[in-house]
This record gives C-alpha cells, sequence and structure tokens, in this order.
C-alpha cells in the first residue's frame, strides 16, 4: 500500500496538491513537517503528524522533521485568536532539544538513504539579515497573496488584529520549504490542514524563485466525536513527557476514549494493520462492555511513547484503583510517580518514627489521619467490614499497624467503603 493510500484509508487525508500521489508513487521522497518548539514537549495534538512520518518512512521515502527555532520565536498565527508571548533564545534551545528527543523515540533517525533526519530552520535564519530577507524573500509574495489566506482574514477580523510579526510568518516558513526543497531535496511538505495557506506560500516561493515544483499533503484536524478539542482533558494538554503526563494518566487517556472515538484513533495512532483493525472493531462490537477497541489503542500507543514497562505498570494501577489489583506495583515506582497513581487521592503524612512502636488502627484512621472524622464512625465502618488497608480487609479494632506493614518501607493505603482511597505517607 503506497504512502498516500495508507493515509487515505485511515482518514487522515485532507488535502493534496496535483501530481504529489503520482511523485511518490514513482520515486522516493523527502518530505518535511514543522514542529513548533514553544514548549520543552510535544503532545497528543502533534502525534497525527508524527505518525504522518512514520507512514511516511515506512512507505520508503526520507522523513525530515524541522524544529522551528526560528519560527519559534515568531509564532504562527494561524487561525490563532490572539498574539503568543515570543520565547527567548536560551529558551527555545532547550525546547528544541527536548523535542528532538521526543521525535527519535518514534523514527529512525541515521545515516541511510530512508533514515529520518532532523533540522533547525534557526541554523540557516540566524545570520540572514533583515535587508537581505526583504530583498531576496520579500519580493516573491505580494501583500494581497498573504492577505487572501483564511487563517490571515481570520485574525484581522477578529478582536485582536495580527501584527507585523506574526504577518511575516508564512514568509518564514514559505522560505523553510524553499531552503529544504532546494538544499536537501525536500519535495514535499506535509502538515495540518490548518498549515495548507503556509505550506503553499512554500511552493509559490519555490516556482517563482527557481521556477521549481513543489507538493504538499494535508491530514485532518482531529476532533472528539462530540465536537471537543482531541488532546484536551479537564487537567490541560495530554503531554508526551511522562513528567508532564505520567504514563499512567496517558495510558487513561485513551481508554477512556468512547467507542465512536476509539474506532476512527486506533486507525490514525497505531500501526496495526487494516485486517487487524477491522478484526478487533468486531471483537468489540460482540462485547462493547470488555472496551477492547480501547485497551488495543492505549496499549499500542502507551508503549511506543513510553515503554512496554511503563504500559505494564499503567494496566497495574489501573486494576488496583478499580478493580481487584494488588499494590506489589507500587515497590518499583518513584515518589513522584506513586504521587501521581493518587493524584486526587486524598493524603496525609505521619511521622514513621509513630510506626515504630506500632499505631492503633483507629488513632491511624481518625486521629493521626482524617481518613475518617471520628473514632466511631471509623469503628463502626471496620466492624461492617468496610476498611481496608493496602487491600486487606480490617475487622480487629485493636489491630496495631507499624513499619513492617509499610509498601516500599513509605506508604499506607487506606480504603473506606469500594473506591474511597486514602495515600497515607511515612516519612
Amino acid at each position: 500500500m503506497s504512502f498516500v493510500e495508507e493515509l487515505r484509508w485511515r482518514g487522515m487525508l485532507q488535502d493534496i496538491m496535483p501530481g504529489t500521489e503520482d511523485l511518490l508513487n514513482k520515486e522516493k521522497v523527502s518530505g518535511y513537517i514543522g514542529f513548533d518548539p514553544t514548549g520543552d514537549s510535544l503532545h497528543v495534538g502533534h502525534l497525527t503528524q508524527i505518525m504522518t512520518l512514520i507512514h511516511f518512512q515506512n512507505a520508503g521515502h526520507k522523513p525530515v522533521a524541522l524544529v522551528g527555532g526560528a519560527t519559534g520565536m515568531i509564532g504562527d498565527p494561524s487561525f490563532k485568536s490572539a498574539e503568543r508571548n515570543l520565547l527567548d533564545e536560551e529558551t527555545l534551545q532547550f525546547n528544541v532539544n527536548s523535542l528532538k528527543k521526543q521525535l527519535t523515540k518514534f523514527l529512525n533517525f541515521g545515516e541511510g538513504e530512508n533514515d529520518a533526519q532532523m533540522v533547525n530552520n534557526y541554523d540557516w535564519f540566524k545570520d540572514f539579515k533583515f535587508l537581505d530577507f526583504i530583498r531576496d524573500v520579500g519580493k516573491l509574495i505580494t501583500v494581497n497573496y498573504m492577505m487572501s489566506k483564511d487563517s490571515v482574514k481570520k485574525r484581522l477580523e477578529g478582536e485582536n488584529g495580527l501584527s507585523f510579526t506574526e504577518f511575516t510568518y508564512q514568509l518564514i516558513q514559505g522560505y523553510d520549504f524553499y531552503y529544504l526543497w532546494k538544499h536537501h531535496n525536500c519535495k514535499v511538505q506535509m502538515g495540518g490542514s490548518d498549515q495548507w495557506g503556509n505550506i503553499v506560500t512554500g511552493s509559490e516561493m519555490i516556482r517563482r524563485q527557481d521556477q521549481g515544483t513543489a507538493y504538499a499533503i494535508t491530514t485532518q484536524l482531529i476532533k472528539k466525536a462530540d465536537g471537543q478539542k482531541f488532546g484536551k482533558t479537564e487537567s490541560g494538554a495530554v503531554w508526551l513527557d511522562p513528567k508532564k503526563t505520567s504514563p499512567y494518566k496517558y495510558y487513561q487517556f485513551w481508554l477512556n476514549a468512547t467507542d465512536d472515538d476509539a474506532k476512527i484513533w486506533i486507525k490514525i495512532f497505531t500501526l496495526k494493520t487494516q485486517a487487524e483493525i477491522e478484526s478487533i472493531i468486531a471483537e468489540h462490537d460482540a462485547a462493547p462492555h470488555l472496551r477492547l477497541v480501547q485497551k488495543a489503542l492505549a496499549k499500542d500507543i502507551t508503549i511506543r511513547t513510553h515503554s512496554e514497562a511503563d504500559y505494564e505498570t499503567a494496566v497495574k494501577t489501573s486494576e488496583f484503583l478499580f478493580g481487584n489489583g494488588s499494590l506489589e506495583f507500587l515497590e518499583n515506582l518513584e515518589h513522584d510517580a506513586v504521587l501521581d497513581v493518587f493524584d486526587g487521592v486524598p493524603q496525609f503524612t505521619i511521622a514513621k518514627e509513630s510506626l515504630a512502636n506500632g499505631i492503633n488502627i483507629l488513632d491511624l484512621l481518625a486521629v493521626d489521619t482524617q481518613v475518617f472524622p471520628s473514632k466511631g464512625e471509623a469503628k463502626k465502618m471496620l466492624q461492617g467490614g468496610g476498611v481496608s488497608l493496602n487491600k486487606a480487609k480490617l475487622t480487629d479494632l485493636e489491630q496495631i499497624i507499624d513499619t513492617k506493614d509499610l509498601i516500599s518501607n513509605r506508604y499506607l493505603v487506606a480504603q473506606r467503603g469500594k473506591k474511597n482511597y486514602f495515600l497515607i505517607i511515612a516519612d
């Protein structure tokens, strides 16, 4: 299956310039996608473009990932409602390095014919003098042409307007395409559908400057079935950096997808074949309560973004919080990871020394912590069999808890009823 056919059946293809599919079918081509380094991590909103480069490479072509160290200083106005804050060079360089590290987890980089290549447009813009730019590049594109772009029109019609800084963005991105076409033989630029105007500006520069021909492909912008923006949750964006979004939360994001969304996303965000996906969906439809599509999707993308071990920990965490899983997995986690597992769960800290001589269970639950508001309530629920500690049901009102009960020599997990968890940290 060709690259374009792959995008088409997966429901990713939006726009394609005439002649692009023929070019890709008859020769091996270099093509690029730009990534904006305004943050130090990519998020799931970038995954569509990452997957596009993966399919491009798997089809035998050479993917080029452009990290926009220069364009990041400007800010892309495309369909944004307001101008973004500009970053200093040091911050941008840190972000660029972080993004490079993340992209290497998805693409094969090296010196081979179709190995991925990383470029930074700051390298060719840093010594570009302003007068040279407006003379050599500015003359290639008319203001009328730039004003005709929908992304520009929307900003001009909005309350905040459009600064000259952002207005020049399409010239800079257009020059990126020209530079890569001329120096890296990049014949194709790819991106989200919101980038179509910027991409076409680049192909127009190539035509006007060197009478060359360049091509373009854009992918659909992904939205949830209910129309909400993909990749956004109540707590914000879902990041690829495990320090910003833990592997457990990342896994849960995909696992919690609706049936309608999961059936679309498994095509876009996994490398499973058409036959494999159709089989999973058929099994899912026969027993929807098992959520087989969501589980297959979450497993595939969690392993590729993080690791097999992170996926297994995420599953064990889910089994513990929502089922009858054990607490053994906590023993292999760093403290920050443990806190992330219990994010949103009430947490209490007690002195580890107080456990040396032991603490009565009622005192632990209602005096040293506030798992219960009073000993009376703790006693009543204990007698009714509604209290567990470290997944073990408690019934003895005289039970003594000491350091040997600690998980990883630091944690106790109290449970009141079936779903109310409490983390007790002994420091």
